[in-house]
């Protein structure tokens, strides 16, 4: 069945160059566990979904951790309507930045706990001296390739006696210290490496807000009252015991891309992730099995993303990038 598995999925990858942030490259792990399942009474099922939670909670430290069926964009809108309160500073690094903004705003509108929205740039936070009840931000801003440390989100909040509600969705698995964060949102496939459609929220203390709409009510997932991500749940447990060896590759791939193309860098080093990169050329693809990625931002450079050979685990060596041009 093991070698099944690995030889299907290299034939499927064999299709497929991907330069994309999420799903990775497909990995025989993400099927290798897969099986009818249901969420009550299915005491296999709820033994799987049991490890990757704790899994999940222990790589972010936090005590809570809630499932729901859906995209990032499901959970950061319950992490909103649930834990934002008060005053909120928002740090705007883009398009995904401004999702978030827009989530604020109709949460102010829907449910009257937030008092006042500061939507302001990354580059302009030290120009901020008041204090907030919150902050929000995006550590890894895709559309651009940026990266904010949660190591500055961290003192940002100190400085501003602030809490921290994060969109992990990019940086989750793949950068550190996401246990100085209050509250994060994200989901399971991209520095995850599972397949779409399931999305979490992880936090240590429970809210307080009272949400009066199903779906957006983070208790009625706590206390699953609607399907789960079952099969999504499924595709990362075997992923998330030897994770490591699949964030390997995308590192591999991260260092010989910013290598070859050190000339071509918009950001410094320390505002590079390792989902993507950020260049000032267009890409153009060798052949019709390379799937590049299509900013949502206005851009006139290139966004890389380094999920493309997370199959190959240690025995990456970034020649993916050979199935790309620079285009002047």
């Amino acid at each position: 069945m093991k070698k099944f598995l690995e030889k299907f999925v290299e034939k499927k990858n064999f299709n497929k160059k991907l330069f994309t942030p999420g799903p990775a490259s497909l990995l025989a792990e993400n099927l290798s566990s897969i099986e009818p399942c249901f969420g009550r009474g299915d005491q296999n099922y709820e033994k799987i979904e049991n490890y990757v939670l704790n899994k999940l909670k222990k790589m972010t430290d936090h005590k809570y951790i809630a499932r729901m069926q859906g995209a990032a964009s499901l959970a950061l809108e319950v992490m909103i309507n649930n834990f934002i309160y008060g005053n909120i500073l928002i740090i705007k690094t883009g398009i995904y930045s401004d999702r978030l903004f827009s989530m604020v705003k109709s949460s102010k509108i829907n449910f009257g706990k937030i008092k006042k929205i500061v939507y302001i740039d990354y580059k302009d936070i030290d120009k901020i001296n008041k204090n907030f009840d919150w902050i929000v931000a995006c550590s890894v801003e895709t559309s651009i390739a940026l990266k904010i440390s949660i190591l500055e989100l961290k003192k940002l909040k100190k400085k501003h006696n602030a809490k921290l509600a994060l969109d992990a969705t990019a940086s989750i698995g793949l950068e550190n210290f996401h246990e100085y964060a209050d509250v994060l949102g994200y989901s399971s496939c991209k520095g995850l490496f599972g397949m779409t459609g399931a999305a979490f929220i992880a936090f240590n203390k429970l809210p307080n807000n009272k949400i009066n709409q199903f779906n957006l009510n983070i208790f009625n997932h706590l206390d699953k009252k609607m399907t789960g991500p079952y099969h999504a749940i499924y595709s990362l447990y075997d992923v998330l015991k030897n994770h490591n060896d699949f964030k390997y590759s995308v590192k591999i791939n991260k260092k010989f891309f910013l290598k070859k193309m050190k000339e071509y860098l918009i950001y410094d080093f320390n505002q590079q992730p390792n989902l993507c990169t950020f260049i000032n050329k267009k890409i153009k693809k060798k052949d019709k099995k390379v799937i590049l990625y299509k900013s949502r931002a206005d851009i006139s450079g290139s966004v890389i993303c380094h999920l493309g050979e997370v199959h190959l685990k240690k025995k990456a060596k970034g020649k993916i990038i050979e199935s790309i041009l620079l285009v002047d």
